[in-house]
């Protein structure tokens, strides 16, 4: 897991629709730094420093894994984003958004791009008052006070007007889901999925033993010999596994994210037993899947039967080289029953047939997207 670190950043605006301008930016913030944990009344003040139309301000606090200069480029980005075009001249003036980074947990940064704590938070009002409502008790870490004293004995005399205005605080990933599936056929990404999304939110992951299973390489070899002892031992691994590791998510209060779900068993039973051997499986699944903690959000990674092929020979494991296209549309098929007749799962199915997650940035983000708008 990354290393998460809390920040405090104040943002204001004075051009356009302020408000929808410091919407976008919270929104912004939200997808491409980290979880907001806080986000302070909205605050009008006069122009500081020039004569310009009135702001609107706030203050964040948000819980990051982003070094701060990667912190400091997604904040240019985000600004860029909004319209916001920074230049050499230093003189104050009217802007669609203003991000500044307030704190960076305890560290004190002096480099060309960033300076934290911020030189001139302690001589504004309009940053002090709304990160004293979301944070009155954090040190400066120069001046090794709270903020409630040093906006106490701040000399600026502009008046603050605390609004009525209302921001929505986005909901991250944790707050929305205790326990998250990630499936797919073979070679459809689901296992990278999980671990990008447990990195990125610090979340508790659970991996298939696969690689454990001796009857795997068998199987491939001599599938009719080796189903049934494949599908009951995976059955057995699976069960032990998803019991150990998630049926006591409530005492950790935390997000966990699986890259398998125990039906997984059953739906390749279904194309690999024969009808009397299923019918012994079957019985004993039932018994266990009762047993199972069900996932807040089981997600179908779906691609195509072509794709899939191509990403089992790039990663060329050996025992899966000779699996045919038939084999994994039955597999296909055996996942979409399941789905349409499994009504008591809250069931989200991406496409990603035309994606490449890894490698492409705003794949992953439009995947993060779909699941936590879902």
């Amino acid at each position: 897991m990354k290393i998460t670190r809390i920040t405090y950043l104040s943002l204001g605006s004075n051009q356009g629709d302020p408000l929808e301008n410091l919407q976008k930016a919270v929104n912004l913030l939200a997808d491409k730094v980290g979880k907001i944990n806080k986000i302070s009344s909205v605050y009008k003040t006069k122009s500081w420093g020039f004569k310009s139309d009135d702001f609107l301000n706030i203050c964040l606090e948000i819980a990051t894994n982003l070094p701060p200069e990667t912190l400091w480029e997604k904040i240019i980005e985000i600004e860029t984003i909004l319209g916001r075009k920074r230049t050499e001249n230093k003189k104050y003036q009217a802007r669609t958004i203003d991000i500044d980074v307030l704190l960076f947990d305890d560290e004190i940064i002096f480099s060309k791009e960033l300076q934290v704590p911020h030189p001139k938070m302690l001589e504004r009002k309009f940053v002090l008052e709304p990160l004293v409502e979301i944070a009155p008790y954090v040190k400066h870490s120069i001046r090794l006070k709270n903020i409630r004293v040093l906006l106490e004995n701040c000399t600026d005399t502009t008046e603050i007007l605390k609004t009525e205005l209302k921001l929505e605080k986005p909901i991250s990933l944790d707050e929305r889901y205790n326990y998250i599936a990630i499936e797919g056929n073979i070679g459809a990404g689901k296992t990278t999925l999980a671990k990008m999304i447990s990195d990125e939110f610090n979340t508790r992951l659970v991996l298939e033993r696969f690689a454990d299973n001796p009857f795997l390489p068998k199987f491939y070899k001599d599938k009719e010999r080796f189903a049934l002892p494949l599908e009951m031992s995976f059955l057995a691994d699976r069960y032990q596994q998803l019991s150990d590791d998630i049926a006591q998510y409530d005492l950790f209060k935390n997000l966990i994210v699986s890259d398998y779900y125990i039906f997984k068993s059953l739906i390749f039973s279904q194309v690999t037993l024969q009808k009397e051997e299923y019918a012994l499986y079957r019985r004993i699944f039932d018994i266990m899947y009762k047993e199972i903690t069900k996932p807040d959000l089981y997600i179908y990674l779906y691609q195509n039967t072509d794709r899939l092929l191509e990403n089992i020979k790039k990663r060329g494991r050996d025992y899966e080289q000779n699996i045919q296209a038939g084999y994994l549309d039955k597999i296909h098929k055996g996942y979409f029953n399941f789905i349409k007749t499994e009504q008591n799962l809250n069931t989200l199915i991406i496409d990603v047939s035309d994606m490449d997650f890894v490698k492409n940035i705003k794949d992953y983000e439009n995947i993060i997207k779909k699941i936590q708008k879902y």
